[in-house]
């Protein structure tokens, strides 16, 4: 039966710095990935009815893959709602993936729900993925660098 996860952070930043960082390709190429993977960005059309289109690389294994979606939903600095779909056919059907960003009094509280995870994928795992993955992403829009 296919799995869900929650996740909710709060980053010291503007609800557009978090915004963009989802999507514009190489900030997300910088921080979707968990530790020890690379991800390559190979399109991205972030608007309602756009896809995208991308692969992570383990990069102790090499081995690599690939999926993309579909946007539903987009509303800058607010609201993104994306398809997301293996292609390997061992890890079927389609992820959902809700972001809502929210102004609050010390920056922007982030809440993000997938749901549709394939049974391969342990829960748990998708879960500490996403650790990283938003580790990564307070560390790349937390900065302000005005230079």
């Amino acid at each position: 039966m296919p799995s869900t996860v929650n996740l909710h952070r709060v980053f010291a930043t503007s609800p557009n710095k978090v915004f963009r960082a989802f999507v514009e390709p190489d900030a997300l190429a910088s921080w979707l990935p968990p530790y020890g993977f690379l991800c390559t960005v190979h399109q991205i059309d972030a608007r309602t009815g756009g896809t995208h289109r991308m692969s992570f690389r383990n990069f102790t294994t090499g081995q690599s893959h690939s999926f993309g979606g579909t946007y539903r939903e987009v509303v800058p600095n607010e609201r993104l709602v994306y398809t997301d779909s293996f292609d390997d056919p061992n890890l079927p059907g389609e992820m959902l993936v809700t972001v809502s960003l929210k102004k609050v009094s010390v920056g922007t509280e982030v809440t993000i729900e997938q749901s549709g995870i394939p049974d391969l994928i342990p829960r748990e795992g998708c879960y500490l993925g996403w650790q990283d993955s938003l580790d990564k992403l307070g560390r790349l829009v937390q900065p302000e660098i005005n230079q």
